[in-house]
């Protein structure tokens, strides 16, 4: 071995460990009792109804959205899709206390649509609505980026034997497009999903910390933590088996999409 590739391998060994031990040190740092202790937490079983249950209504908003906004991204001239692309992927780049902060001065009582909101009888910061807002924002780029990018890879005669055979613009999207860049809408909208699930910046400061109201799997880790370390262990272990989880089925799709 060259005493480059031995560096490389040095320093690409090094980076694993650090990515890696965390996780193992999560693993070992609480024993089966202490497991069940902190499921029967009073804070688990309705931080994580309410996780799953925003998570979700945000996934299907994103997906119902998102997914025709991608196919314009990815058939439309470039010089309008460069633009609204670098719109949707901001919020990738942005902190989440600096997204939580914007949607408090935006949808906030005295924001920029906070007046309107009130006369319309709607409040929506520190509600379930803002957590799913918040989700939807942080995360709808991950689908849409992922989304669009399938739809770019579909072969363009497709499309043109369908509307040959007499299906109309939108029956070329919805029977051919869709289902072909189906694989890499799934992968989307997994990780559209994980990121709504591990959400904190955001949904703390813009729909806050309420017990059984906004208090999610990430504010409830951040709360177990002034209480019981024990507890938020527990926690984050739940989070990271659902993280692992969607990683496996992330790798099996795209094994599924490249073929044996």
């Amino acid at each position: 071995m060259t005493p480059g590739r031995l560096a490389g391998g040095i320093a690409g060994g090094a980076l694993v460990a650090v990515l890696a031990l965390p996780v193992i040190a999560l693993a070992l740092s609480t024993t089966p009792d202490a497991i069940a202790a902190g499921l029967a937490s009073p804070l688990f079983g309705p931080a994580l109804a309410l996780s799953l249950r925003t998570t979700l209504v945000s996934l299907g908003i994103i997906v119902l959205c998102g997914t025709p906004l991608a196919w314009w991204l990815a058939t439309t001239p470039r010089r309008w899709g460069r633009a609204v692309e670098v719109v949707v992927e901001l919020p990738i780049v942005m902190p989440p206390a600096v997204i939580g902060v914007a949607l408090l001065y935006a949808f906030g009582r005295r924001g920029l649509f906070g007046p309107a909101l009130s006369e319309a009888g709607i409040s929506l910061p520190f509600t379930e609505a803002a957590v799913v807002v918040a989700q939807v924002v942080v995360a709808a780029p991950f689908f849409v980026q992922a989304a669009a990018n399938a739809f770019r890879e579909i072969d363009p005669d497709l499309l043109v034997v369908a509307r040959t055979l007499g299906a109309s613009p939108a029956g070329a999207f919805m029977r051919v497009a869709v289902p072909v860049a189906m694989p890499g809408l799934a992968v989307g909208a997994s990780l559209a999903w994980a990121r709504a699930l591990g959400e904190f910046g955001a949904t703390l400061l813009f729909a806050g910390n309420l017990g059984g109201r906004t208090r999610t799997m990430p504010l409830a880790i951040f709360t177990a933590l002034e209480r019981d370390v024990r507890v938020a262990l527990v926690f984050a272990l739940v989070l990271a088996a659902v993280a692992a989880a969607l990683l496996l089925g992330l790798r099996l799709l795209g094994r599924r999409r490249v073929g044996p």
